[in-house]
């Protein structure tokens, strides 16, 4: 495998691991062309003979998600993260990857995150604190439309309203209950709820 670089080849990948190490995100082709003052072809054919030499790896043909690899051909340790959308609603249906519904993406951990199709929607209230979910919070979902008692789940209220509490089934109703003792416990009818997504993680954004 080749390795030695061209000069601009080993400023494009300096100034990769530089925005990455930074920011945790993987730069644009227009933010890096104008970063480095070159054209965004320069950039697009500098990443193809970067990804030639194995240097770094594209997750898809499309995709920004780009991984650095140290000298084995593996990613590297701290540039094992993935990129997931940030909705601004969640509604019936699951339509959370047409990016119009987007509020920007989350990079996360990928040794923390295994797996595909992660959303993020930001926590609204304190209703969920003792369960150490705060204002603003950062909730990391993976889609789902069933539960099971006891997990803290994203639910869809009457089509229109998401909140995050904790799901109990019962014989004749359902049960979302908040982890403060200030809010009340909701009941609501079978048809009221749509369970939307099932909270693995919670990224706290300072």
């Amino acid at each position: 495998m080749a390795t030695e670089l061209t000069p601009g080849q080993k400023r494009l990948l300096d100034y990769l691991k530089t925005v990455v190490q930074n920011t945790g995100e993987t730069p644009s082709l227009r933010q890096a062309a104008r970063d480095l003052g070159i054209s965004h072809a320069a950039v697009s054919q500098g990443l193809k003979r970067l990804e030639q030499k194995g240097m770094v790896k594209r997750q898809g043909r499309y995709s920004r998600t780009l991984h650095l690899l140290n000298p084995t051909g593996e990613t590297a340790a701290a540039q094992r993260w993935i990129e997931v959308p940030v909705v601004g609603r969640v509604t019936a249906g699951l339509p959370l990857y047409a990016q119009q519904e987007w509020e920007g993406s989350l990079v996360l951990d990928g040794n923390l995150y295994h797996g595909q199709h992660f959303f993020a929607l930001r926590v609204r209230g304190d209703s969920m604190k003792n369960a150490g979910i705060l204002d603003g919070d950062m909730a990391i979902c993976t889609p789902r439309q069933h539960a099971e008692n006891g997990e803290i789940i994203v639910a869809l209220i009457h089509g229109e309203e998401a909140t995050v509490k904790r799901f109990f089934l019962h014989r004749d109703h359902v049960e979302l209950r908040p982890e403060n003792p200030d809010y009340p416990i909701l009941h609501y009818g079978f048809d009221e709820v749509l369970v939307q997504g099932k909270i693995i993680g919670i990224q706290r954004v300072l």
